[in-house]
């Protein structure tokens, strides 16, 4: 009989309300597939859901499972789906909770194969943070040569990403990061990293065609000023922020939407090293409390991955 762990919050706060529980193995319904997880990546929604700061605009029963992206191996397919057969290797994101399980069922329209040169662990870094980059640059409008872009938060899984599909776009690409992680996103290719810490980006950056804002709170606020007369901010970070727009600015809230064949041209380009991914750390699953809680402080460049093989 095979076990299923998943690590579940029973109620809203901070590292102490999650623990792993054990729960049936999911039987995949009609054009979904049972997969094992091997590898899920950890990303800021978790303690946002965690701390419940998102309770309001995602409601959810309680226990609740989290974790958003995932990669493994397929199990077992439910009637009708044939995308896939029992043993292979597949990524993708559930656009829902509950990839940190050792098993989960999945429609399997939002999964895509995992190249061979991948491992897991790397293939879990990818589903989210890279459709969410390329989708949020398209949000406001097709990026094009020449356009001035800021992105906020441009170490982290998707801004790593964002600064990438920009720059290629033909983008002048502005980027706000920690010091330490300068160096990583001026070699993502940011023609100018500015110090968060140390630095007002308001001083330094003006005529912004699009701001694409990962982070939220008073940076987006601070963002509206720096703007083209015709310039848009698209957030990840923030539901509210069309309540939040000064008369006559442009803000979007932005969700990531799964897309299994974009999903498979980005992972077969980073497998083929012309897009580059930063994991930032790898843990096991008696560490996912803590990473979830290390996400929220602050980490390396790039993504925490969970390895649950170890």
């Amino acid at each position: 009989m095979n076990t299923n762990q998943a690590l579940r919050i029973h109620a809203y706060g901070g590292p102490e309300v999650t623990q792993l529980d054990d729960m049936p193995v999911p039987t995949p319904a009609a054009g979904q597939v049972l997969v094992r997880v091997k590898a899920a990546g950890v990303n800021g929604l978790d303690w946002k859901v965690r701390d419940g700061l998102v309770r309001d605009a995602f409601p959810l029963p309680l226990p609740a499972a989290l974790g958003i992206e995932l990669a493994g191996v397929v199990t077992a397919t439910g009637a009708g789906a044939a995308r896939f057969k029992v043993g292979d290797r597949v990524m993708g994101p559930l656009a829902g909770l509950g990839a940190y399980a050792d098993f989960v069922v999945i429609d399997e329209a939002k999964l895509c194969l995992t190249p061979a040169s991948l491992s897991d662990v790397e293939a879990a870094a990818l589903p989210v943070a890279t459709l969410t980059a390329w989708q949020v640059l398209r949000a406001a409008g097709e990026p094009r040569p020449g356009q001035k872009i800021l992105i906020h938060g441009a170490a982290g899984g998707v801004g790593s990403f964002a600064v990438q599909f920009a720059k290629a776009a033909g983008a002048i690409v502005f980027a706000t990061a920690s010091g330490a992680s300068r160096n990583h996103v001026l070699g993502l290719g940011a023609d100018e990293v500015i110090d968060r810490h140390a630095e007002r980006f308001e001083e330094r950056v003006g005529g912004i065609d699009l701001v694409i804002d990962l982070v939220g709170g008073e940076t987006l606020d601070r963002s509206w000023g720096v703007l083209a007369n015709d310039g848009a901010i698209v957030s990840t970070a923030a539901p509210d922020i069309t309540q939040r727009a000064p008369a006559g600015r442009r803000g979007l809230w932005f969700m990531m939407k799964p897309d299994a064949a974009r999903l498979g041209r980005i992972a077969e380009a980073v497998a083929a090293g012309s897009l580059k991914s930063t994991v930032a750390e790898t843990i096991g699953r008696a560490g996912l409390a803590d990473a979830i809680e290390h996400n929220k402080q602050g980490h390396a460049p790039g993504k925490i991955v969970l390895d649950l093989t170890r």
